[in-house]
């Protein structure tokens, strides 16, 4: 159970930082690649949490 609560809000906290990103008043390549970042470091965290890495 604690594994997909765990899953669920790491989940969450990356789709909030994306939507804080994209009411950051940078420019279009910044944005792309701060999401690439957060997105990559999201399925990493989740991927630790499934315990697959």
């Amino acid at each position: 159970m604690s594994l997909l609560v765990s899953a669920l809000i790491t989940f969450l906290v990356v789709i909030l930082v994306l939507y804080l990103i994209n009411l950051l008043p940078i420019d279009g390549r910044a944005k792309q690649i701060c999401r690439v970042i957060v997105i990559i470091l999201g399925v990493i965290s989740l991927l630790r949490t499934i315990a697959v890495i």
